[in-house]
Formats: structure tokens, sequence, C-alpha cells
């Protein structure tokens, strides 16, 4: 038995062997019908291989070696059958019985023998000119028919895709743009929230992708990125249909349906996927919001469609259209190359609108997506002699980053001119503070991508003014910061600070000035020790802060407490012991050490220190300096005044009611009062 399994498998192998050279030798038409003639006679089943011809003999023998009476009884088979469904509104392959397809192929396949049977000078070919006329005229109504067929097979058995399908699609691409920010500050919220967790797996550059339909196991990819497209039932029918118009040489009339049915069903999932079609003028005129919305639908869509529908109708075309190489490749491209222009028309509108900060996260999406899947589109379109598909959305990727870097320019220069003078309630954190911050820390995320763009080869007017700052912040420092995001990120980051400076000159109260210049830089500090913007900015950078905080301290404690500290020095008590020195002068330094001590309590207590760190660290502070200050006066002065009859109005507190009281300060409260001593 495995000698005769042998044997056939060796047959089949000479019978596929010999159908190749066949078709190598289509050129030649007297030397594949000499092949054939030859090779049939090891195995007649190739016999079906020969074009009915009248030159080899007197009988005019058609392709398969039968005459011109044999041909005549296949054309009239072939015209029945033919015309019995042309009479019919119903379709063949509708038809219940499945023999019906198979014979209608079959007829087809002898009419387009015999349209090309051929005559010689001898007496036959006035009669086989006929058969041929007849054949032809059937043919043209058999292709008629098949392109019906042909279309009505592909619509009624196309896959139904709707929203859950293609995004299940997202899904197993592993497709998430989602995240959240986690500060909700009124109009930073809407423009930049959802970036937070964005980009939490850092990839290499989108450029160096490799443009392969492989994965790194070199699996195949486009089966896992295919859904069906068409039921796969009937793939061998359209196959069918499609060998026999290509063979028949109605490829034009095939490549015409082909297209105009899977265009249309592909252009309906763009819109399923939210895309519509929209000139350069509308997508310029639409509000930020629904821009936005566009724009997050373009992302996903994007990548489904490249990675998802293109490479289904690659796949489709691929089995469909096997027999034509050419074709295959031209009605793929027809079919596509529209839904991607659109997408990449919508790409190109948002690269010349008006640049404003809350875009710039969603065109550093759009560049990231459209690098990611341009090695895709550089495959799929491997075989478009124009290259426009390909050309385009490598131009439009361009754009997209000089769009982006002229966004994060802007961004800064906004930053400079930002000039609202009404100060923030109480000293907390200015509303700029935090967008600028967010903004930055969101940049973070997009390190690899902005580095990329920063570090182009290209210069505009912008950068090269962040050149020229590279590692220096406004008063001239250097940083070690080495990255081209690094070096921008120093230069934004000084313009807030001297923003904040300028509106720190906003609160009467220099002590005022201090407090707000604290809680601001210490934002900033934490913003970027808790995010990847510390490895950007480097540890000095973070010191450097941390110094000025303190220093704002230092400053912070004299401007305030010195006033209160001054009334409990010895200052105008004379030079004498503590028993000699004068009620009325003592009286007074208490007097207005209390009132002093108050007015502070009164103002400083509404004052807002956000950080519970800060703020102890400052309550300490004070303590320190207030605290033993106060303990020594009255342990020199305290019992003069002790047991008098207005003790007690001029010795409210204690140290310990001090402390209290102390405790107290940068809560943010709402008129409160000093605790008197009971």
């Amino acid at each position: 038995m495995e000698a005769a399994a042998a044997s056939g498998d060796g047959q089949e192998k000479v019978i596929a062997v010999a159908k190749h050279i066949v078709s190598s030798l289509a050129s030649s038409k007297n030397a594949a019908e000499d092949m054939i003639r030859i090779l049939s006679g090891f195995d007649n089943r190739l016999s079906d291989l020969l074009v009915p011809s009248a030159d080899d003999g007197g009988s005019c023998p058609d392709g398969d070696g039968f005459g011109a009476s044999e041909a005549e009884l296949r054309l009239e088979a072939a015209e029945k059958v033919i015309l019995r469904w042309d009479a019919s509104d119903s379709f063949v392959w509708e038809s219940s019985s499945p023999e019906d397809a198979e014979e209608y192929l079959a007829a087809v396949g002898d009419l387009i023998r015999l349209t090309r049977y051929k005559t010689s000078p001898g007496g036959c070919s006035g009669s086989a000119h006929d058969l041929v006329n007849r054949a032809e005229i059937a043919l043209q109504m058999a292709m008629s028919r098949l392109e019906e067929e042909f279309s009505n097979l592909m619509v009624r058995n196309a896959v139904p895709l709707d929203s859950n399908d293609l995004s299940s699609s997202i899904r197993r691409l592993s497709l998430s743009f989602a995240s959240d920010i986690g500060e909700p500050i009124e109009y930073f919220e809407s423009s930049v929230e959802y970036e937070n967790q964005h980009h939490q797996q850092q990839q290499s550059p989108p450029q160096h992708q490799e443009a392969s339909p492989e994965d790194r196991s070199g699996r195949s990819l486009v089966d896992e990125r295919s859904l069906d497209l068409i039921h796969p039932e009937v793939v061998p029918d359209l196959t069918a249909i499609a060998e026999l118009m290509i063979w028949a040489n109605y490829d034009r009339e095939l490549h015409q349906v082909y297209c105009t049915v899977r265009r249309d069903i592909l252009e309906e999932c763009l819109s399923i996927l939210g895309i519509d079609r929209m000139s350069i003028e509308e997508v310029q005129r639409i509000e930020w919001k629904m821009l936005d919305d566009k724009m997050k639908k373009w992302i996903q869509a994007l990548k489904i469609v490249v990675r998802v529908l293109l490479w289904g109708e690659k796949r489709l075309c691929d089995q469909i259209l096997a027999s034509s190489e050419v074709l295959k490749e031209e009605c793929f491209t027809e079919t596509v190359k529209g839904s991607v222009m659109q997408l990449l028309n919508f790409g190109d509108a948002i690269t010349i609108c008006q640049r404003s900060a809350e875009k710039l996260f969603r065109i550093l999406d759009m560049y990231e997506v459209l690098a990611d899947v341009l090695p895709d589109l550089q495959t799929l379109f491997v075989g478009d002699p124009e290259d426009l598909v390909c050309v385009e959305a490598e131009g439009v990727l361009h754009r997209l980053g000089d769009a982006a870097k002229g966004t994060l320019m802007e961004f800064g220069s906004a930053i400079q001119r930002e000039s609202s003078r009404k100060p923030t309630q109480w000293c907390e954190i200015h509303p700029m503070t935090r967008y600028v911050m967010n903004y930055v820390r969101l940049l973070a995320d997009y390190m690899n991508t902005i580095n990329l763009l920063l570090d182009d080869g290209t210069t505009s007017s912008d950068q090269r003014n962040s050149e020229d700052h590279d590692n220096r912040n406004t008063d001239g420092e250097t940083f070690e910061s080495t990255t081209p995001l690094g070096r921008h990120l120093v230069l934004t980051i000084s313009y807030l600070e001297s923003n904040l400076d300028e509106k720190s000159k906003t609160y009467e109260d220099g002590a005022m000035q201090y407090i707000f210049l604290m809680n601001n830089i210490l934002y900033i500090v934490n913003k970027v020790k808790d995010s990847d913007l510390g490895k950007l900015l480097g540890d000095h950078w973070i010191r450097k802060r941390r110094s000025q905080i303190r220093q704002y301290a230092t400053t912070y404690l004299r401007t305030s407490w010195t006033k209160v500290l001054s009334c409990l020095k010895d200052e105008g008590m004379g030079s004498g012991s503590s028993s000699s020195v004068s009620k009325v002068t003592l009286k007074e330094k208490f007097k207005n050490f209390n009132l002093a001590f108050e007015e502070i309590y009164r103002v400083q207590t509404t004052w807002k220190v956000p950080d519970p760190q800060l703020r102890e660290e400052l309550r300490i502070s004070i303590s320190e300096r207030v605290i033993p200050a106060y303990r020594a006066f009255m342990g020199r002065y305290g019992s003069q005044l002790d047991g008098g009859k207005y003790a007690t109005k001029y010795i409210k507190y204690t140290p310990e009611d001090l402390e209290s009281e102390l405790s107290d300060l940068f809560e943010g409260l709402s008129g409160p009062t000093p605790r008197k001593k009971t």
C-alpha cells in the first residue's frame, strides 16, 4: 500500500509539473499544444488543457481531440445552459442544487475553449467561424451573468461588521489610548486628562520598527490581524468565477465589480468607526471638543483599518484573484486607496489647524499611530507602481511631527505671555502651575517620540531659541539634562518659574509672597520627583529647587516674625535688674507681643499650605524661634506682673498656649481667633 501511495503521489507531481509547463508556454501556442499532446499520452486527464484548433487535421478537431461535430454538440449544450439562466431572475449560486453552479461553470469553460477555436485555410474554416461567433455571443451573456453572480455573492456573503467587532479588534491589538490625569483642573481636565497613564510601556522610536508582516517569532501576522471579510465557504465559488473571467479576458470587468463592492463595504466600515469625509476647511472650523473626539476616533480607526481591514482585504484579493498577480495588486490598491487617503487627508488637515496646547497630545498620538502602521502600509502597497499611498503617508507623518514641534514651542511662549495679575486666594497653588506641570509631566510619557522629533536635524527659530538656553535656566545655571526633551523642559519650567515670581509680587504682604512661591515651587518639585521628569531633569535640578524653597522659608520667617520677636527683646527695658523694670514698659511689651501674634494668627491661619510636610516644617521653624524667646521673656519678667490686677490682661498665653495656636497656621481656616489662656 505504501508503494501504491508513493506511486500516486509521484503521478500527481508529474501532472502538476506538466500543467506548470503548459502555462509557461503560453507565448508559443503551437509549442504548448505539442507539449500537451505528448504528456497526455501518459495521462489523458491532461487533454482537458487543449484549446480547440482547426489546424490538427481534416476533421477540424477541438481542444479535447474531438471533431467539429462534437464541438457543435458542446456548443449547443453550453448555449442551452447559458440561455436557461439568462431567462431566469434567480441567481445560479442561490439554487437549491449545487450541481447548477458546477454545470454553469463547465458550460462557460467550454465556451471559452470554443471561442479560441482556430481556423485554417482548409475547408472547415467557414463552419469554424460560425461556431466561434456563436460561442462568443453566448460567452458575452455568460460573462454578464457571472458579473452579477460575483457581485451578489460578494455582497450577500460579506461578514457584517459593527462597532463591537471592530472594538474587539482593538482589544486584540492592545490598542489603548484612554487614561486619567488624576488632578481635576477645570480647563486642564478637558484637554489632557486622558493622558496621565498613556505609554506606560515605553516603546522604541517609531521609525525603528521593521516593515515586516511577521512578529518576532517569525509567525505571519496577516492571519492574526485579519477578520473574515467574506464568509469562507463562498470564497472557492468566487475564486472559480474570477478564474473563468480572467481566462476569458474579462479581467477589466472583474476588476470593476470587485473594487466597486469591496470599496463600498470598506467605506461603510469607516463610517462605523466614526470617520466622516471632511474637507480641510471643515476640519479647521470645527470646535475643539468635537475635533478632539474626531481625533480620538481617527487614532483608533487608523490602526484598525490598516492592521485589520487592509490585511483582510489583502488576504481576500490573494485568495479570489490568485490566478492573476497583476489583477490582485490592482484590485487591492484600487479598493483600499480611497479609504486610506480619506484617513490621511484628515491627518493632513490637523497639521495646518491653528496651534494650541490642548491639541499636542492628540497630535503626538496621531504621529505615533501613523508611524506605527507605516511599515504595514509599505508592505501592503509594495505592488503599487506609483507608490502614492506610502508617499502621502510619509508626508503626513512628517507634517504631524512638525505640528507637534511647533505646538511645543508655542506652549513655552504661551507661558511667557500669561499675564493674569489676580492672585490666588490664600497663597495656594496657581492654576497655571498645575496646568503646566501636569502638561510637562505628560510630555515625559512621549519621551522617545519627542526626543526623535526635537533631534531630527531640522531647526526652527523657536528651537534655536530653546537650544541657546539648552541646559541653562533664567539665572544661567547649567543642569545635567542631556536629552532634547530634558533640555526643552528645563527651559519650559524656567518660563513658569519666572512667571510665578512676577505673580508673587501681586501680594501686598511680603510674607504671603514667599508662602505662594514655596507652595508653587514645591508643587513643581514633587511633580518632577514623582514621575519620569526626575530622570529627565536630574537630581541636581531637584536639589537646587529644594534649596530655593529653604531660602524662601528663611525669608518668610524674617519678614513675618521679626516684629513679634522684637517685642520679646530687652531693648528699652533698662540696664538694671529685672526687678527694677518699669511695669508700664513691661505691660507695653506684652501688649505689643499679643497684638502682633494675634494679627499673624488671624491672617496666616487663613493661608493654605497644601503639602503637609512643608506645613509642619514651617510650624516647627516658627516654634523654634518664638516659643523659646517667649519662655525666656516670661521667665525674666513674668513674675513682675503675676498676681497683679491686670496680669491676665497682658499675659494672655503660656508657652504651651502659643504652641497650640501655631498648629492652626496654614490650614486655610475661615475667621479663626486665638484661644486665650484659661
